[in-house]
């Protein structure tokens, strides 16, 4: 029986990976990399069907709101420290602030991060990361690329991701055992906290690869171009339960494939060197409403 469940899940996988090798014969504009990327976000969906989202499933039925709450709000809490790195090299130095302030007071007042106070306190929560500063310094951001189990990216942003390893608080945590006890709990946290939003990509997109991309490029486009701050001031990840299902959606996958259900509004016009780039598509998405698509830590394995 355990040998037929093996077999059986082999053969799934291998079709899974035959679908997403068929050729594209004519890649759309700013996708050169089309046949590739549609195998790799196949074999990223189908590793979170398998594995990420039932994980998350657990977690969401064992742990309680409140302390999901206050897991987002650690790891949020953390990220900002390289948020405000990313914001005073780009010298947005009140947005730098800003973040350095938020830290101060959630480590201080919020319980170490586990309550977000400085929203309370009108400290808006912003988004940053290497990727967004090449891309403020006008580094084109190439072709679009599907990184695997990361998801979403271009070879600017793939560029950038390594400079977010080393620029992450958490991987430089010891011992390797707690590095990597916190990195599986921010990820399972953050897959958790859109499994609202499966369902509404599996519905509003009859082509879901194409619906991620082109949400991923707007919503890059427009932190580059426009304002980085959270849209509600509030929370990072949206809680997708409590958003009407008919809104028009935007995709935010956390490690493989998941959307966001937004409210429809035309993305702004953002720096001339990211229009290239968004060609794929016409969504009509609020980017400012997206959830980040990047996963804002590594695995626990050192480069150094």
């Amino acid at each position: 029986m355990q040998a037929m469940r093996v077999n059986s899940a082999a053969v799934i996988v291998a079709v899974a990976v035959l679908a997403g090798c068929a050729t594209v014969t004519t890649p759309t504009k700013g996708d050169p990399f089309e046949s590739y990327n549609r195998t790799m976000f196949t074999i990223n969906d189908k590793i979170d069907e398998v594995a990420l989202k039932p994980i998350a499933k657990g977690y969401v039925y064992v742990t309680p709101q409140p302390v999901r709450d206050s897991v987002t709000n650690f790891f949020g809490n953390i990220g900002d420290i390289y948020t405000a790195a990313n914001n005073l090299v780009q010298l947005k130095i009140a947005d730098g602030v800003s973040d350095i302030m938020r830290v101060v007071m959630n480590s201080i007042f919020g319980v170490a991060g586990l309550f977000d106070v400085a929203s309370v306190a009108g400290l808006p929560k912003h988004t940053q990361d290497f990727g967004l500063t090449l891309g403020h310094y006008g580094v084109p951001a190439g072709p679009y690329v599907v990184l695997p189990l990361l998801g979403p990216s271009t070879v600017r942003d793939t560029a950038g991701t390594v400079v977010d390893y080393f620029g992450s608080v958490t991987s430089f945590v010891d011992p390797t055992w707690f590095r990597s006890t916190l990195f599986g709990l921010q990820l399972i946290n953050t897959r958790a906290n859109l499994l609202g939003a499966g369902d509404v990509l599996a519905g509003a997109a009859l082509d879901k690869y194409s619906f991620v991309r082109n949400a991923y490029l707007q919503r890059r486009q427009y932190l580059i171009g426009g304002d980085n701050s959270a849209s509600d001031g509030n929370e990072a990840l949206p809680k997708y339960e409590d958003v009407d299902s008919g809104a028009a959606a935007g995709a935010a996958p956390a490690s493989a494939t998941t959307a966001a259900p937004v409210a429809a509004a035309s993305a702004p016009e953002a720096a001339s060197g990211e229009t290239a780039a968004s060609e794929p598509g016409a969504n009509t998405v609020r980017p400012d409403q997206m959830v980040p698509p990047r996963i804002p830590s590594f695995p626990s394995f050192r480069l150094r």
